[in-house]
């Protein structure tokens, strides 16, 4: 599972927004962000991983986050974890 990227949500429990990324290590990026070590979500915490996807290339994942940042890829997401939203 080393040789993949991954593209990723995170939801803030502080103000209910979402923020896509992409890592090649999914498990230290996460702990990156709920240190506060991640700029641009340190004052956003605290932060739940609610979606990811695994992609091949470091060009997919780029891409993939950059599609989730639109507003196509928000309604995708919308619609991909309406159940997580639900409850």
């Amino acid at each position: 599972m080393n040789d993949f990227y991954y593209t990723y949500i995170l939801l803030s429990e502080k103000d209910g927004n979402h923020y896509a990324g992409y890592t090649k290590d999914l498990n230290l990026r996460f702990e990156q962000h709920k240190k506060g070590k991640v700029e641009s979500t340190k004052n956003r915490r605290p932060l739940k991983l609610i979606y990811f996807e695994a992609c091949l290339t470091q060009k997919d994942a780029l891409k993939r986050e950059k599609y989730f940042k639109t507003h196509y890829g928000k309604m995708f997401l919308k619609n991909r974890l309406k159940s997580y939203f639900i409850g």
